[in-house]
């Protein structure tokens, strides 16, 4: 298929002016309105919503909004299928390095990762860069991590087929993309946001049971097993409030400064139980018509501040947000009913 005469037009204008597009300038809404939006409604996407579409069904939502970390952020363009998310588009100005530069290409597989897409794409028009999304981001990442596709925009013609074969309207809508996405998976890097959640619930529980065994010699394996069960649990059930908004965001991750971390940790502990009617939290004794048993254990056990400063620096990295549209949280194997 050659590429639509929009989509020459747009390169030929593109290299005619490209001191002016990749000045100071010029800025990122013009970049849209004037290559981008082109660029996919090249591709079949409607996205103006020409159609009139409820907002529940537009094939493109500009900006959408998600939950990453506490925050709410806003990917350029969401593309959708009967509203639901296929991939995300960034865009940049063109003075951006998209080839090298780490930082665009660690914010792109971030909102893909929380989304929980495959697939999503980086663009500035003169380069656009394929990403998987499914591969945890770190943020000393290299530019070229998980990176699957790249075109520059003098490309576009010859490459036009390879493009539409998988990112056109059409294609999604026969299963072409999806096809794509799955060639990709299972590299080594990859893995689902709830695979690798709970790969790093068991290495913190390693961690933890590994130290409070150290620390606390005459404790017996079962009330070892226990405590591990319930300290994990109730961090994770904080996360997710915090997530929810019932709880101050960043109140876990300021625990990383300073010492006398589980101290702390316990006093938060001890708060959520006079907030949360929740056997997960029960430490006061003289609390009538609470079907468990006040916990006597936790309250008083040595754990060493790196293990849970550990903990809740990897946090924030691999947990999926819980106020994401897309994403509910994965329940830890241990978690007991709250």
């Amino acid at each position: 298929m050659a590429a639509p005469e929009t989509v020459l037009k747009l390169c030929e204008t593109f290299d005619a002016h490209k001191e002016h597009y990749k000045s100071s300038n010029y800025n990122e809404t013009e970049l849209r309105r004037e290559f981008l939006d082109p660029l996919f409604k090249a591709l079949g996407w409607d996205v103006d919503n020409e159609q009139g579409y409820a907002d529940a069904y537009k094939d493109v939502i500009h900006e959408d909004a998600i939950k990453m970390g506490g925050y709410t952020k806003a990917p350029d363009y969401c593309f959708r299928i009967g509203g639901a998310r296929k991939f995300f588009v960034e865009a940049k100005i063109p003075s951006t390095d998209i080839r090298g530069d780490t930082a665009p290409a660690y914010q792109l597989r971030r909102y893909g990762w929380s989304a929980k897409l495959p697939l999503s794409i980086l663009s500035d028009f003169e380069e656009l860069a394929v990403y998987d999304t499914r591969i945890r981001p770190n943020k000393g990442d290299k530019s070229a991590k998980a990176r699957t596709l790249y075109y520059t925009y003098d490309q576009y013609a010859e490459k036009w087929d390879e493009i539409a074969a998988i990112f056109s309207r059409e294609a999604v809508l026969k299963g072409s993309f999806d096809k794509y996405a799955e060639t990709a998976k299972g590299k080594r890097g990859t893995g689902a946001v709830d695979e690798t959640f709970l790969a790093e619930i068991e290495r913190w529980r390693d961690a933890l049971a590994r130290n409070l065994a150290l620390r606390n010699d005459k404790l017996a394996v079962r009330d070892l097993n226990y405590a591990v069960q319930k300290i994990i649990d109730r961090i994770i059930f904080l996360r997710i409030c915090e997530d929810r908004g019932t709880e101050d965001y960043g109140r876990l991750q300021s625990l990383q400064n300073g010492n006398r971390t589980y101290v702390r940790l316990m006093q938060l502990f001890l708060q959520a139980d006079d907030r949360y009617n929740s056997g997960l939290f029960h430490f006061d004794q003289g609390e009538k018509g609470r079907p468990s048993t006040p916990d006597t254990l936790t309250p008083d056990l040595a754990v060493d501040d790196a293990v849970l400063k550990d903990i809740f620096k990897n946090m924030c990295a691999c947990f999926p947000s819980a106020g994401s549209a897309s994403t509910t949280p994965p329940t830890s194997p241990c978690m007991t009913r709250w």
